[in-house]
């Protein structure tokens, strides 16, 4: 029998939020209570004309493979969300529907990169970002980003970065939810183009913004990725359903490399995804509430010690330097759910090398979750 393991597991990191998530059931099931901001899923199912869709699809649809690239239905509506949001014209031919954006992502890295390619990413930044190009032999590169540059990467900042073949950008970004103004993505962009880099914008917290307007790297570029998803602002994280824009020349690339891993994405999630785009005003709704808990953290948690704390222009995270605190962000946070029965996420996940002193607040939830935990955590207050 063979023992041999793949290198790629150990060149993994582990996604410690979901650690966090599991510690936390575990103090659930022993019948205590938690108050969940370590996990960015709203508390909201889909909403309620998607779900409807979905049980007629249910009655009428067998529910069997479809194409690759996703039911043409979707893409075309998807393509026509570009004109409507952003007034740019968008074929649907260019639209690839995936499993999430979690499979936007390696699908995009395999087409777009090879093996020993450089992509950079800005830290603080999404675990999984890292992580698959780890699992696929691509070399992350760090790029230090700071609250003086809105956690951002910057020209500057990439200009440092030596010979780069890719780069993530997220805005608004998880963690901190600090969004690149439309001047700056114009910056970047052209910087881009010049050096031959491939730009791959994360934007899936889209819908998802408290101030301006987010702009859209479609709107720019004609060789950047688009990945977006109907996980966060559709409020359809099990559902694992999201989307691509790519230039015409990744389309059949991407489409083959999707019949190998995937086939198709799930019929019925497709089929509520589509419907998700006619209940705007009930997902509208739920921003409006993630402000509300945005504003009541950001006016609470500076009594309970944590007082330097990210703005957050968009998403539903608060990034907090703890540094003052701690200088083991996750002994901290481990420390905070069990003593107070709040559940956040350390730094280290997001941040290998300075995360020791930052933790993110997700404030996805209900807003009674928020007035709880800020009166837990004001009570357990360290100094």
């Amino acid at each position: 029998m063979s023992n041999k393991l793949s290198r790629r597991g150990a060149a993994v990191e582990p996604f410690i939020v979901m650690d966090v998530m599991a510690a936390a059931a575990a103090k659930e099931a022993a019948g205590d209570t938690v108050i969940h901001l370590e996990i960015g899923q709203p508390s909201t199912p889909a909403p309620k004309g998607a779900l409807e869709a979905a049980r007629r699809a249910l009655d009428t649809d067998r529910i069997g493979y479809v194409a690759a690239l996703g039911l043409p239905t979707l893409r075309s509506r998807i393509a026509r969300h570009y004109q409507e949001h952003y007034g740019v014209d968008v074929p649907a031919e260019r639209v690839i529907v995936t499993t999430g954006s979690s499979s936007g992502f390696p699908l995009t890295f395999l087409a777009c990169f090879d093996a020993g390619d450089r992509v950079a990413l800005a830290a603080p930044g999404y675990p999984a970002y890292r992580n698959i190009l780890a699992a696929l032999n691509l070399e992350a590169v760090d790029l230090p980003t700071s609250a003086e540059d809105n956690y951002q990467p910057t020209v500057a900042t990439l200009e440092k970065a030596g010979k780069i073949d890719g780069l993530i950008l997220a805005s608004p970004s998880n963690p901190t939810g600090t969004m690149v103004n439309r001047a700056e993505l114009q910056a970047v962009v052209d910087w881009c183009d010049r050096k031959g880099v491939r730009l791959v914008s994360d934007e899936i917290y889209h819908g998802i913004v408290y101030e301006g307007r987010p702009a859209s790297a479609v709107e720019m570029s004609k060789t950047a990725v688009v990945v977006n998803s109907f996980s966060k602002y559709f409020s359809m994280t099990g559902w694992r359903v999201g989307w691509l824009v790519v230039p015409p020349e990744l389309v059949r690339p991407i489409e083959r490399l999707a019949q190998s891993f995937f086939i198709s994405v799930p019929t019925l999630s497709q089929h509520v995804a589509l419907a998700a785009f006619e209940c705007r005003d009930e997902l509208d709704g739920h921003v409006v509430r993630y402000r509300a808990n945005r504003d009541l953290l950001l006016a609470g948690l500076p009594a309970a010690g944590f007082d330097r704390l990210t703005p957050a222009h968009g998403a539903f995270y608060i990034y907090a330097d703890v540094a003052h605190l701690t200088n083991d962000s996750r002994d901290f946070c481990s420390c905070m759910l069990r003593e107070a029965g709040v559940a956040t996420t350390p730094g280290v996940d997001f941040d290998r090398a300075r995360g020791s002193g930052t933790l993110r607040f997700s404030f996805a939830g209900s807003t009674a979750d928020m007035e709880e935990a800020v009166r837990r955590l004001k009570a357990w207050k360290r100094t």
